[in-house]
């Protein structure tokens, strides 16, 4: 059976970049206008990081039980590789759903009532990505969700939160942030491609073809450095992150 190191493996620690991308977009937003709030912010980080966790933990167990990770590059599969149990990896992905759940419903007590409808279609994103009859990750939607949930609604949602309204500045982040998030996803596919289409997965990567599925990759990038240059006509503070421009290149 899977040890400590192994299940914190399977969560995918590499991935929770990702979360904690849009949240501290989403407080910048906040800042810029004086309302950034601490105690919010660090809600909608618990939100965000174990609704990724979930995902993951989600994604291990759907695929896992399908028969789709078995020849999988990549992180460690918990399921995939007989560490643990099915449904131990089914309870671990909805322990840390329900965290996600429980932290979102305190921030939507504190805010507006209409953030649990937005909450509770989070977490239907989160389970029916793989995890139903036809998952939409199957499909080639993936990409799509992942720009929705991760970018602009988790940063917009974290502006919210804080700020009590939704700003243009935390909207241009979310886009960014969500293509992003995206490139992120589309890099994982098309590493997956050859598994993916001898699995029936008919992911995006895989039904563009590899040359398409780079092009859409370095746009994504090239869509998040326009973003950045918008937002710089507001703050210079935002160009600090040119800093990454070099791992983008690489």
């Amino acid at each position: 059976m899977a040890d400590l190191a192994q299940w914190i493996e399977g969560a995918r620690p590499r991935t929770l970049p990702a979360a904690f991308a849009p949240v501290a977009a989403g407080s910048g937003a906040a800042a810029f206008i004086g309302s950034f709030r601490l105690g919010a912010a660090l809600l909608a980080l618990m939100v965000a990081l174990a609704l990724q966790v979930g995902v993951n933990y989600a994604n291990d167990y759907s695929d896992g039980i399908r028969g789709t990770d078995s020849d999988r590059v990549g992180p460690l599969r918990l399921v995939g590789s007989g560490l643990a149990a099915p449904a131990a990896v089914r309870r671990a992905a909805v322990a840390a759903l329900l965290v996600a759940a429980a932290a979102g419903a305190i921030l939507s007590a504190l805010t507006s009532w209409w953030l649990l409808l937005v909450g509770g279609a989070a977490l239907i994103a989160a389970w029916a990505y793989t995890g139903t009859a036809r998952p939409y990750g199957y499909r080639g939607l993936g990409e799509l969700l992942v720009f929705v949930f991760f970018g602009l609604v988790a940063v917009c949602g974290t502006t919210y939160v804080q700020a009590g309204r939704i700003t243009g500045i935390s909207v241009l982040a979310g886009v960014g942030v969500g293509a992003l998030a995206c490139a992120i996803l589309v890099a994982n596919n098309l590493r997956d491609t050859s598994t993916d289409r001898a699995a029936g997965k008919r992911t995006l990567a895989v039904r563009l073809g590899d040359t398409r599925t780079r092009w859409l990759y370095v746009s994504l990038h090239l869509l998040a450095l326009l973003v950045l240059a918008a937002v710089a006509t507001q703050t210079v503070l935002v160009l600090l992150a040119l800093l990454a421009a070099p791992l983008q290149i690489r």
